[in-house]
């Protein structure tokens, strides 16, 4: 512990928190991580982020999830974040599972945006002078690029850890046989996929057809983002678009088109089950998606310390009685 620090983290952060083994790794992970997706970038309040960053250590939260090209702008999240570290975190490293990801469009021109070694190899490297680290712990190719071969990307994954660049490899968004290809071949040079991570939530179980299964058949841990489906699965939209939403907003990935009357009802019937639970909706979509064990952790995205603290009070009641799930299954069939 560094004492010329102003923050000092909670004494009892870790009794805060519950953990899960990512796969038939050593490592444990957070059952909530905080994804730097939104609100981290340089249009974003950077004393906002910094005080959700603190109480998220504060309470058991150890995993910050990263990209390249998150902001806005594109590599802004990664340097704020490497901003909030060296000025309240140093000393703490050990304590930190930090992970980033390259794969999307992220610089100009023809290597900028795609799953090659070329684009793979130099993200690495940009993203580690932006944090400022030394090495990441998890490294993911962030998707399929349906062009580059899984062997050229993978190779590059196991170059990077080989080099001391991350401690561990990951996968994102990968189609199954892709995905298949991607663990094996992992496996077979010793670098076995740590995480794999897709979007999973009550609105969005496409991966419940193959994709947890196949991670788990192949060790992997499996980490889910937008559990909350961007906000729907809140209390946010039941009367309406707030001004100031994600879906008021002229661009960003979730389109007031996607406010439907179909999602708005069955939203609102789900948080009526979550009152009777005792939870808000937001609480009972993250402990719905932690069911299943082999989900690692769910990845929240949180716009204060307020909305932060909402997600962590999930892990108060992650237990569901079959007719809960039963009555869930049954609001999501509704349309």
């Amino acid at each position: 512990m560094d004492s010329s620090l102003s923050y000092q983290p909670a004494d009892n952060r870790y009794e805060q928190m519950q953990y899960r083994y990512c796969g038939r790794s050593g490592l444990q992970l957070p059952l909530i991580s905080l994804g730097l997706w939104h609100n981290f970038g340089s249009a974003d309040d950077f004393g906002v982020a910094t005080q959700m960053i603190k109480y998220a250590f504060d309470h058991g939260v150890t995993h910050f999830d990263l990209a390249n090209n998150y902001g806005p702008v594109p590599g802004s999240a990664e340097t704020n974040f490497g901003r909030i570290l060296k000025a309240n975190f140093r000393g703490y490293r050990d304590e930190m599972i930090i992970s980033s990801k390259a794969g999307h469009e992220m610089w100009a021109g023809p290597y900028g945006g795609n799953s090659s070694r070329k684009n793979i190899m130099a993200s690495v490297d940009r993203s580690l002078q932006r944090t400022g680290l030394e090495y990441f712990d998890v490294f993911y190719s962030h998707r399929y690029d349906g062009v580059t071969p899984v062997e050229e990307t993978v190779q590059a994954l196991i170059d990077i850890v080989r080099q001391g660049k991350a401690l561990y490899a990951g996968i994102s968004k990968y189609p199954p046989q892709e995905a298949r290809a991607a663990y094996v071949m992992l496996r077979e040079a010793g670098v076995p996929c740590l995480l794999s991570q897709y979007r999973y939530s009550m609105f969005d179980r496409a991966v419940e057809a193959e994709n947890l299964s196949t991670a788990a058949e192949y060790g992997s841990g499996f980490i889910a983002f937008s559990p909350l489906a961007q906000g729907l699965l809140t209390d946010k939209y039941l009367t309406g678009i707030p001004e100031g939403s994600r879906a008021a907003r002229t661009s960003g990935f979730l389109q007031r088109s996607q406010v439907t009357p179909e999602k708005v009802e069955m939203a609102r019937r789900l948080n009526e089950l979550a009152a009777l639970r005792g939870q808000t909706l937001a609480e009972m979509a993250l402990a719905w998606v932690l069911r299943d064990e082999r989900v690692t952790s769910v990845i929240v995205g949180a716009s204060s310390v307020e909305q932060l603290a909402d997600n962590l009070r999930a892990l108060q009641r992650l237990a569901f009685s079959p007719d809960e799930l039963k009555k869930i299954d049954d609001i999501l069939q509704l349309f």
